[in-house]
């Protein structure tokens, strides 16, 4: 009876993962290019040394995926094979249709290992499982992405990297969610639909890991930079937070410029994140605090006359 339950244990585990495999086929692709839809200006960003003029450096070691779900293309992610993380997922956003949070069935990518070998060019389950110190931190998040079948395509081992507890679920969801509000709000193309065009990374630290594999990065950071067709003008902003653990439940993430974002990345000579003036000009001019978090620990997002306060004062730093 025992071999019995141990086959059939062994033959769920192998339909699940050929399952997962036959639905998720994220593409591994030569170029970031290939994926283009997803940047502004389908312009990938300028990561010196690593990713110049839509060009990877070390190929052997930086992947570009189209993260892909059900045979459509959802986001992209430049992947860090030797760190085990992603370097930056970026998507265009069009606002959420779908609340509801999926179930966490997490998939590997396929295309970097074998699903029945050892993996040693991503993260596997085992690596975050049995830790109380983090979370899987996901780059892409699952509340930004509009349909079910988006958010579920963000359950990818190459989507999330190890994030502290509390900074997760305090300080970095409360800055993931007002600025949704931002975006879902200010902006608008010119058709008047939602858009909004999104980077965000990790900072890999110089020697900390989980399990010894997968690296702990030092910060995560985040940016967008949309077009406010009503108001004929464009908004940018940015967030940088340490991975550590938020030391009170009161803890809020700063904005900051485009331009300072640079600088925390040691990248104050290129346009790192988007193609373009329009958002480095913004980036110049805007006022370090235009989203200010309410204090009140009970209150995640902004009050509607707080995002009319926000606005009012964002577009007094933005340029026609």
């Amino acid at each position: 009876m025992h071999d019995i339950i141990h086959i059939l244990t062994l033959l769920f585990i192998a339909a699940l993962l050929l399952l997962l495999s036959v639905h998720t086929l994220a593409e591994v692709v030569k170029s970031m290019s290939d994926c283009s839809q997803f940047f502004l200006d389908q312009t990938p960003p300028h990561v010196p040394g690593i990713l110049e003029d839509g060009k990877i450096l070390n190929q052997n070691r930086y992947k570009p995926i189209c993260q892909t779900y059900e045979n459509q293309r959802r986001f992209v992610t430049l992947y860090d094979t030797k760190n085990k993380i992603p370097l930056f997922s970026a998507f265009r956003f069009v606002g959420e249709v779908d609340k509801k949070r999926p179930e966490n069935l997490w998939k590997i990518e396929p295309q970097l290992d074998d699903n029945n070998k050892e993996y040693n060019h991503q993260a596997g389950d085992i690596d975050y499982r049995s830790n109380e110190r983090f979370d899987r931190g996901h780059i892409f998040p699952s509340s930004y992405a509009s349909t079910n079948d988006d958010k579920i395509s963000t359950f990818t081992l190459t989507n999330i990297v190890p994030q502290a507890k509390s900074f997760n679920k305090g300080s970095w969801n409360n800055m993931e969610k007002c600025v949704k509000c931002v975006m879902e709000k200010h902006c608008i193309n010119s058709n008047g639909g939602t858009e909004g065009f999104v980077v965000t990374g990790a900072q890999p630290s110089s020697g900390s890991f989980l399990k010894n594999r997968v690296n702990v990065p030092s910060a995560l950071w985040s940016a967008f930079c949309c077009y406010n067709a009503n108001k004929k003008a464009w908004l940018a902003s940015a967030h940088w937070g340490d991975n550590v653990q938020d030391e009170s439940k009161n803890k809020f993430l700063d904005t900051i410029t485009l331009e300072a974002l640079y600088q925390k990345l040691s990248m104050s000579n290129s346009g790192f994140l988007f193609s373009g003036k329009n958002c480095i000009i913004l980036s110049l001019h805007i006022i370090s605090n235009v989203f200010r978090w309410n204090t009140d620990v009970n209150l995640r997002e902004p009050s509607d006359e707080q995002r009319a306060f926000q606005f009012r004062r964002l577009k007094l730093h933005t340029r026609h």
